[in-house]
């Protein structure tokens, strides 16, 4: 019975952690998370085809669909099938057409070659495992000189611990994306080491990466 509660426990912890990702807390979220700063650095345009990755259900998506307009479309792309369900529930209710959902792999993201403007990682890079695999579908399907950003958070005590024991805590130093952006082909264009506070706390960085696909 014991154990029974302890692991009750921590999956509510757990989802208590990671709530903004519903609906109810994106408005919460739009106060401390820079929308405007995370558009400029995409990119993001009327017309153009781009690909939130890990969308969850959605925040990220919802922001990109008015950048990009009618003429533009968003790929949402995500392993789990309840959360694109529920994005396809909320682009519904806001008459949103420029949205379609991808159900990714964990190591393929299923996006077409050549084909995306510009890709949004955002605090999604430190769950996945097989990340080269999956920065090498990327890199294919993004244009020549497409754009990637990548967004994660890190805490100020955990910058220099390994990257296993930083995952493992659902953070991830920048130096570690950089260098595996390096290996895996792209050219860093620009950084952000302090892009604001996860939730507005105090020690919680959001850093901010961009990357391109080299030209042809």
């Amino acid at each position: 019975m014991k154990r029974y509660f302890l692991i009750l426990s921590s999956i509510l912890i757990h989802q208590l952690a990671f709530g903004q990702y519903t609906e109810d807390e994106w408005k919460k979220r739009d106060k401390w998370m820079n929308i405007e700063g995370i558009l400029e650095a995409m990119s993001a345009s009327e017309g153009d085809i781009v690909a939130d990755l890990g969308s969850h259900e959605g925040y990220m998506t919802l922001h990109l669909s008015k950048a990009v307009g009618a003429n533009g479309k968003v790929y949402a792309v995500d392993v789990e099938k309840y959360k694109l369900r529920n994005l396809e529930r909320h682009m519904k209710r806001r008459d949103i057409s420029n949205v379609e959902t991808v159900h990714g792999d964990y190591d393929n993201p299923k996006l077409a070659a050549n084909s995306l403007d510009a890709i949004i990682i955002m605090d999604a890079y430190h769950e996945m495992d097989d990340y080269m695999t999956i920065l090498g579908h990327v890199k294919n399907a993004l244009k020549p000189g497409g754009r990637l950003v990548m967004i994660e958070e890190i805490d100020s005590f955990r910058k220099d611990d390994t990257r296993k024991a930083q995952t493992r805590s659902h953070d991830l130093g920048i130096n570690y994306a950089k260098a595996e952006l390096a290996q895996a082909g792209f050219s860093i264009q620009s950084e952000i080491p302090d892009f604001g506070r996860w939730e507005n706390k105090k020690d919680k960085h959001i850093w901010l990466l961009v990357a391109t696909r080299p030209e042809l």
